[in-house]
Formats: structure tokens, sequence, C-alpha cells
């Protein structure tokens, strides 16, 4: 069993919601902890909160950049799908191969097999599989828009 985790601010100055995840927190085991604190990772970075340990590229268009219709932009740069894969960590790696996505318009769905995920259990191939695919119709939608 691990040790208790101290408190990083006294107890009366946490709110009673930040005190229940700090005990449900050290109730967990390790690989559900990395699984909370992925999570709330995710959470944070999708409401803007916070910033993440991997900076998001900016999005750019062809617009911005100057440059005509079709352009370099139609072009992802595939990174190749490590065989271990955390949720939260494709969702990036897919972020900085497709960052001419519109991340809002992705984010719903994104969020909804992020929640499959950490909240129901289903496995993280199976939900890193449906990002690929949510990622790669988005990106054929907006190659679409630019021709």
């Amino acid at each position: 069993m691990q040790p208790p985790i101290a408190p990083l601010t006294p107890p009366s100055s946490r709110s009673a919601d930040e005190r229940k995840l700090s005990r449900l927190f050290r109730a967990l085991d390790g690989q559900s902890r990395q699984t909370l604190l992925d999570f709330a990772e995710f959470l944070a970075a999708r409401s803007g909160d916070i910033e993440t340990t991997t900076e998001t590229p900016t999005e750019l268009t062809s617009q911005d950049l100057g440059i005509p219709k079709p352009s370099i932009l139609e072009q992802s740069v595939r990174e190749p799908r490590p065989a271990q894969e955390s949720v939260i960590a494709a969702i990036k790696r897919l972020r900085r191969t497709y960052p001419m996505l519109d991340a809002s318009s992705l984010l719903n769905h994104t969020s909804s097999l992020m929640a499959a995920h950490v909240l129901k259990g289903r496995a993280a191939k199976a939900v890193i599989d449906d990002l690929e695919a949510l990622f790669a119709a988005h990106f054929d939608k907006y190659r679409g828009n630019l021709q």
C-alpha cells in the first residue's frame, strides 16, 4: 500500500470537494491514480484553465500564411502510433498530426470517447482507434472545404 500523500494546503483552506477528491485519490492504486490524473489534465486543458505539459500547436489557416488554396495545410504529418499509448497521449499526438483542425469541432466527440475510457472502462486501444478515425474524418472534411 502506498504511503498517504500529505496535503499541499492546510485542510481549512481547501473546499469540501478538494478534500473529497484528495481522499478518493489516496484510496486508489497506482494505475487508477494515473488514470485520474490523465483525465484531470484532459479536463483542465479542455477548459483552458491550466497549461498542459505538452504545448498544443497553434492552428493556422492558409489565409494566415498567405498561401493560396490548396496549400501545404492539406497535408497531415503522421506520427507513428506507439505500441503502448495512453488516450491522453493519443489525443496530443493527433492534435500534432492535424494542427489545422478546429479543436472546438472535435471537442464534444473527443470528450465522449475520453469519458468512455476513463469512466466506463473502455479499452484504450479501441478508444484510440475511434479517435484516429474521428480526426481522419474531420481532416477529410477540412480538405474538401479547401478545394
